[in-house]
């Protein structure tokens, strides 16, 4: 992976025993398509990566592979050094509970508020008092940043921008070593996008979060991100960070990252 910058081999050796998501190989995708063929990817512990790619290229379809809500066709897939494959039951739950997603528009359940819904994957996976749910549901509602009165509303009686937030706190309800974040900014205006990528970033120092974030948004991939993936052909076409992107000679790569909307960002 030379687009990393990694050079010698102790930094190799240090680095690989901090890989927290392992991808070789992967092939995915749907009926006789494959969206992703023969693709190789790291995250690295503590890192924010961003994955971009134009559309179809199958950002969406890597990160619900990686879960496991998408079955491959052929690879192997890593997490926190367990082979998902062939892991246990048991290690497959306890790989589960140190992972936190944030799918497109929240998935909240719309019959549920805000408490009820951070407190789903409490109710999931731990025997906790409602008293020590209430609590810590209100605890991770307050750490996105949502006023304590939202914890009683509905999906309905959000904006985009809590939406998002309280889609948040539930992915971090289990305190998460990795959390999955899918167009987390995708219809916000630009204060409310750049609000939510100061959260992450500030979430990812705070807490030692490692975040694996699919994104179009070229201001979250130049302000958040330590490194950047771009899918094309399948696979991973380089991998770096930011400045690496505005070298590398490839039409989709320099039409995205030195194109007229990255003009007030690269200049």
């Amino acid at each position: 992976m030379a687009a990393n910058g990694i050079n010698g081999g102790n930094d190799r050796q240090r680095l690989d025993e901090d890989v927290v998501i392992r991808v070789r190989g992967l092939t995915a995708g749907f009926d006789d398509a494959a969206v992703l063929e023969n693709l190789d990817l790291d995250a690295y512990r503590g890192e924010i990566l961003g994955v971009v790619g134009a559309s179809g290229t199958g950002k969406t379809v890597l990160l619900r592979t990686i879960l496991g809500l998408i079955p491959k066709r052929a690879g192997t897939i890593e997490i926190l050094g367990v082979d998902l494959e062939t892991a246990s039951a048991a290690d497959r739950e306890r790989v589960d509970q140190r992972l936190g997603v944030l799918f497109q528009q929240g998935a909240l359940f719309s019959s549920l508020n805000v408490l009820q819904n951070v407190q789903v994957p409490m109710r999931e996976h731990l025997r906790l008092s409602q008293r020590m749910m209430d609590e810590l549901a209100r605890l991770k509602i307050e750490l996105v940043g949502l006023p304590p009165d939202a914890a009683l509303k509905f999906p309905a009686e959000l904006s985009g921008g809590m939406t998002k937030r309280a889609g948040l706190a539930r992915a971090l309800a289990l305190d998460p070593d990795i959390v999955f974040l899918d167009e987390p900014t995708s219809g916000l205006d630009p204060i409310g996008a750049a609000d939510f990528d100061d959260l992450i970033a500030t979430l990812s120092e705070s807490l030692g979060l490692t975040v694996f974030m699919v994104t179009h948004d070229l201001d979250s991939l130049h302000t958040v991100c330590d490194r950047i993936a771009v899918l094309a052909d399948k696979r991973v076409l380089i991998e770096g960070p930011f400045s690496d992107m505005l070298e590398f000679d490839h039409p989709w790569v320099r039409s995205y990252f030195r194109g007229t909307r990255a003009r007030g960002i690269t200049a």
